[in-house]
């Protein structure tokens, strides 16, 4: 399993790197962060057939990470390759930040305007308990995201009503647009603060590791529907394997220039074949 994803890692940081230098557009920083979790999500954790009604679902909350969401997609077949190529441009279906309604498969939801996305999959995942659905709902957001108060009443909502069928993974990289976390807003202690909340926590020190996520999304798995959501708590390392944009905020929202395109595709080979 891990050969199969230690090819696709770098792929996918390729293609992000070359989707958002095409147009001189786009969020490079916390999308090369999540390659392990996206890749390690789509490949071994989601449970979704193409004639069942009763699938897993995935929602970016973050949506300005939709790079690596995009790339993870389409390498795992649910569009063609190709079509990254038209990232961020007119008419396209890849916007900067992920849309529904021009039927891109795979994009459950339109995101991007933070602090929704968990309400957005609490109320996916309360509908599938009504219905006697057995599959789970899976969050992506962010740690900066996470200074949004409208998470906050979803995290109260979810424990009190037992919406057990729910796994939110938080991106702990420390930084957002204008800085750090600590220094634009102090976000506090938040594993005491998700047990405060009446959630099941679990921490990975290393986000950026195939074996470490898988684990930890397979145990939250085993952990669901036992009469808590379940979060995990995912320290990652902005920009991570580019050495120049990794720990810092400032290639949050900023594409690399020819010259850093070439040394950061370096740093990531080919494995796959760029589309």
């Amino acid at each position: 399993m891990y050969e199969e994803l230690n090819k696709l890692v770098p792929q996918v940081r390729r293609d992000i790197l070359r989707m958002v230098h095409a147009v001189n557009s786009g969020h490079p920083g916390g999308s090369l962060g999540c390659v392990e979790y996206f890749v390690t999500l789509y490949k071994t954790i989601l449970e979704v057939e193409s004639n069942s009604n009763q699938n897993d679902m995935f929602i970016l909350s973050n949506g300005h990470i939709s790079p690596v969401y995009y790339s993870t997609l389409a390498r795992s077949g649910y569009f063609d390759i190709k079509e990254l190529d038209t990232f961020r441009k007119i008419n396209s279906r890849l916007q900067g930040h992920p849309t529904n309604h021009d039927g891109l498969p795979g994009i459950n939801i339109s995101s991007g305007s933070l602090g929704q996305g968990v309400s957005v999959g609490l109320g996916i995942a309360l509908s599938k308990k009504l219905n006697n659905d057995p599959s789970i709902v899976y969050v992506l957001t962010g740690d900066g995201e996470l200074q949004e108060g409208q998470n906050w009443e979803a995290f109260m909502y979810a424990s009190a009503n037992k919406v057990d069928n729910i796994i939110v993974t938080v991106d702990c990289n420390g930084q957002q647009i204008d800085g750090s976390t600590d220094d634009v807003l102090n976000i506090g202690d938040l594993k005491q603060k998700f047990e405060s909340f009446g959630w099941k926590v679990l921490e990975v020190e290393e986000g950026n590791s195939l074996d470490k996520i898988h684990e930890a999304l397979t145990t939250a798995k085993e952990n669901s529907k036992k009469g808590k959501p379940t979060v995990i708590l995912m320290k990652t390392i902005m920009g991570n394997g580019v050495d120049f944009m990794m720990h810092t905020h400032k290639w949050h929202g900023v594409a690399p220039n020819d010259d850093q395109l070439k040394i950061a595709l370096n740093q990531n080979p080919e494995t796959l074949g760029d589309y």
